[in-house]
């Protein structure tokens, strides 16, 4: 009795992995379910009990809905889901500090970030539909957490908002339990093609920079950006369009070009992800990168906030003799 037992988990996990990897909300569910127990004992051996056990947890949920379509051999999916556990923990442990309960979203091995690997299969439009269903408190740090390439901890987010890292951790935590409900109140629903969504971003955002470079940034500023855009800085305005203006042709005239590294396209939030090219003969002029991270209203963009990558830190000095 015990071994037709143990036969059919493994044939039972199989069925709803390949449910979950065509996108039926209820087997991933399921899945989490029957494997929480194992998940959690690996988190709580490596890190001990305590409050970093749940975020570990909610983040290996996420996660695992984002690779679900990874698991190549569905009847090992209890594995693959302690192995997320496990990854992140190590993450976690080796941080410097203790604040933010997970360096950085744990990755597939071939490199590709959440976001392309949602593009990848049917999941992708159901999770960017649930989403939006947050509110703009809650969706920020959650597409920066998951989607974006460069702002994925805790601090990093906290910076691009302007809020505490506390408040970091606490709206994410809400977020992952809205998003959850979100999820189950999305899944019947119609979906857009966020693929194709993403697409035609990356092309905005080519053609936004090529504007610039031919002096015609001005002309997509008004096609495109609300009349009382509002441009930030760590969540302070800093000022409107003319602000905006000046940066661009600042940058420039200074010999800065930007290159898209990263893009992700919500209907109501986008995040550009640029590498800054700095001229030869001033190659500290700019930080290595900057994120825009712009909101729609009414299918223009009404704030754009500014987040630079941290500049590399120099060489300390060798001691004096």
């Amino acid at each position: 009795m015990n071994g037709t037992l143990q036969n059919a988990a493994p044939a039972q996990d199989a069925i709803l992995t390949r449910a979950a990897q065509a996108g039926d909300v209820s087997a991933l569910a399921q899945l989490l379910e029957r494997h929480r127990p194992g998940m959690r004992a690996v988190a709580i051996s490596l890190l001990g009990p305590g409050t970093d056990v749940d975020d570990v947890m909610q983040d290996a949920a996420l996660v695992a809905l984002g690779r679900i379509v990874d698991v190549r051999d569905p009847e090992a999916v209890g594995p693959w889901l302690r192995m997320i556990v496990r990854n992140s923990c190590r993450t976690l442990l080796r941080a410097s500090r203790r604040v933010e309960p997970l360096a950085q979203v744990p990755l597939p091995p071939d490199g590709d970030t959440p976001e392309q690997v949602l593009q990848r299969h049917a999941l992708r439009d159901w999770v960017w539909e649930a989403v939006e269903a947050l509110t703009p408190t809650l969706r920020l740090p959650v597409v920066l957490r998951y989607f974006s390439t460069g702002i994925t901890s805790y601090q990093q987010i906290a910076q691009a908002c302007g809020i505490p890292v506390g408040t970091v951790r606490s709206r994410l935590n809400q977020a992952r339990a809205a998003l959850a409900q979100a999820l189950t109140a999305t899944a019947a629903t119609a979906h857009d093609d966020a693929l194709r969504r993403t697409q035609a971003s990356w092309l905005e955002a080519h053609e936004t920079l090529a504007a610039a470079e031919r002096g015609e940034f001005g002309k997509v500023v008004r096609d495109r950006y609300s009349r009382e855009v509002s441009l930030l800085a760590a969540g302070e305005r800093l000022g409107g369009a003319d602000l905006l203006l000046a940066g661009m042709d600042g940058d420039l005239s200074a010999g800065v070009r930007q290159r898209p590294l990263n893009v992700t396209a919500g209907r109501s939030l986008v995040v550009w992800e640029m590498e800054l090219l700095n001229p030869p003969d001033d190659p500290d002029h700019c930080p290595p990168g900057v994120a825009w991270i712009m909101t729609l209203d009414g299918g223009r963009f009404d704030r754009v906030s500014l987040y630079h990558a941290a500049r590399p830190q120099a060489a300390s000095s060798p001691a004096a003799s």
